[in-house]
């Protein structure tokens, strides 16, 4: 077999990582997720061989069998993360963007993505560009994505903080550096990046003083000047934040249309796309954090039947950037909505459609329902196990059960439970240093309407710090801080609640019980 070859057969189930709530269809959604990137996880040696790339497009309709090889080595080592299990089997960057977190906190298999993004950071080119997919895609197109070429970078950034790999991470800094040199060479007077290829997600219109590629470039700086501190290497820091601060205040003035509460795709449009006003929010390129909830909100109220639709790709719906759209209602303090998208998007229809395959998720699909994505013209090619739409089984973990590793390995971390109506919540993975674990249970006693209370049991590895985050909206009790274990905290006893929430700071590795009383 190919799926996840280095865990081998007997090895499959042996997840690090594990998630359960009172809602079954979620829980069902964790791991469909895990199972899908497992699916993508492959031997290098069974990439596609692209023998009609150039020949044969995506926008043809065939109406005769075609020859397909999937025997091309796409990297060195065991395996490596591809964008999907049958199709395209290759190594995408931007693909890796949703997958690793969800792998992550589910299989932990690191190795897959050291060697994928190895198999990335070997195409870099004297300018700094790198690839817009690996070999042998990127060899025989050359073609360059100003996002993707970014995704490489958070990659990086993703597989260091989880894998605490250093010496990994100080091999390729000086290549991060580099390409993002590059990417700031295009910011032009406006103070924007100007992009000049459309290659992205097969999104349309790419191009410009665009929203999402100039989030996803302020993110990445961010990203820098935090990677900057560990290896000792501040050197292009105060260029990088002047560049941070023009993006954000241009992006806001020039971009942001009041009116309609979201970003304009650039300049010359009226559209307003669901990938660049997510990443608006999780880059924190947002003014405001009324930004944050109208984006949340109007984001929300275009949602159709089958789910969150992405016009900036026509009448599709792309779990690819909807992954980012969860993430958008958690930071925007809505943690149901984004447990509803989940349920009616992912579990109602991605999986429990009888066209789907009832295990993995899709890479796209008509915003009518009819399993045809708009980039393709032959239906056929869509991929029914794409690792690019798995964003749930990552944010049922980080943002439903809380557990935020913050850096290397969850040295550092936070907890912040978000679990909307929920009653039941469990939920852990492990790194380097340890388990993480969180268990939250409501307490159905409310003495309001609106807040009922809960408790939350957590545990962090001895040596590690962090902090708590309570949002629990109507509540204007108290929070109790019991410790379990032998780790010590600064601020113990009961605290009261300020409109439901609560930041307790100073905690230690350890177990620790949480009662909220509203």
């Amino acid at each position: 077999m190919t799926a996840n070859p280095a865990a081998g057969d007997d090895g499959l189930r042996n997840y690090t990582g594990y998630f359960h709530c009172n809602e079954e269809k979620l829980n069902r959604v964790f791991y469909a997720g895990a199972w899908t990137s497992q699916l993508c996880s492959i031997q290098p040696s069974a990439g596609d061989a692209l023998v009609h790339l150039g020949v044969i497009n995506s926008t043809e309709t065939l109406n005769y069998t075609v020859s397909w090889y999937n025997n091309y080595t796409i990297a060195n080592g065991t395996e490596v993360l591809t964008d999907g299990a049958k199709r395209d089997r290759l190594v995408w960057p931007g693909d890796m963007s949703v997958a690793v977190p969800s792998i992550f906190v589910s299989t932990n298999d690191l190795t897959s993505i050291r060697n994928g993004l190895s198999s990335l950071f070997v195409l870099q080119n004297s300018s700094g560009a790198l690839p817009y997919a690996g070999v042998p895609f990127g060899q025989i197109t050359g073609a360059f994505s100003f996002t993707y070429h970014l995704y490489s970078l958070i990659g990086l950034y993703n597989y260091y903080v989880y894998s605490g790999d250093i010496s990994y991470l100080t091999a390729h800094w000086n290549q991060f550096k580099l390409a993002l040199a590059y990417s700031l060479s295009f910011i032009d007077s406006s103070g924007l990046q100007n992009v000049t290829s459309s290659a992205d997600w097969l999104r349309f219109g790419m191009g410009g003083h665009n929203i999402e590629a100039n989030s996803i470039l302020y993110h990445t700086i961010q990203l820098g000047l935090s990677l900057s501190t560990v290896v000792n290497d501040t050197s292009s820091n105060a260029n990088w934040t002047a560049y941070a601060s023009g993006i954000k205040s241009a992006a806001n003035a020039r971009l942001w249309d009041s009116s309609a509460g979201l970003y304009r795709d650039n300049e010359t449009t009226t559209l307003h796309p669901q990938d660049g006003n997510c990443w608006a929010v999780i880059s924190g390129l947002v003014a405001n954090s009324s930004q944050t909830t109208a984006i949340s909100s109007n984001l929300a109220s275009r949602w159709g039947p089958y789910g969150a639709p992405a016009p900036e790709a026509g009448a599709t719906v792309s779990p690819f950037i909807s992954s980012f759209e969860l993430q958008v209602h958690f930071i925007a303090g809505a943690p149901q909505r984004a447990l509803d998208l989940m349920n009616y998007m992912w579990a109602d229809f991605m999986l429990d459609d009888p066209r789907m395959t009832n295990s993995t998720f899709i890479e796209g699909y008509s915003t009518d329902g009819s399993l045809h994505y708009a980039p393709y013209t032959n239906d056929a090619r869509v991929s029914h196990a794409h690792g690019w739409a798995t964003g749930p089984t990552s944010a049922l973990s980080m943002y439903v059960a809380g557990i935020h590793p913050l850096t290397v390995e969850g040295k550092t971390w936070k907890m912040a439970p978000r679990p909307g109506n929920l009653t039941i919540v469990e939920a852990g993975f492990s790194t380097g240093l340890g388990d993480f674990s969180a268990n939250l249970t409501r307490s159905n006693s409310s003495t309001t309407s609106t807040a009922q209370g809960f408790t939350y049991e957590f545990s962090a590895p001895m040596g590690t710090n962090g902090s708590l985050s309570i949002d629990e909206p109507g509540c204007e009790g108290s929070v109790w801080i019991q410790e379990m274990g032998t780790g010590t905290a600064t601020t113990g006893g009961s605290i009261g609640l300020v409109n439901g929430t609560a930041e307790v700071s100073d905690f230690t590795g350890g177990t620790w019980r949480i009662k909220v009383t509203c």
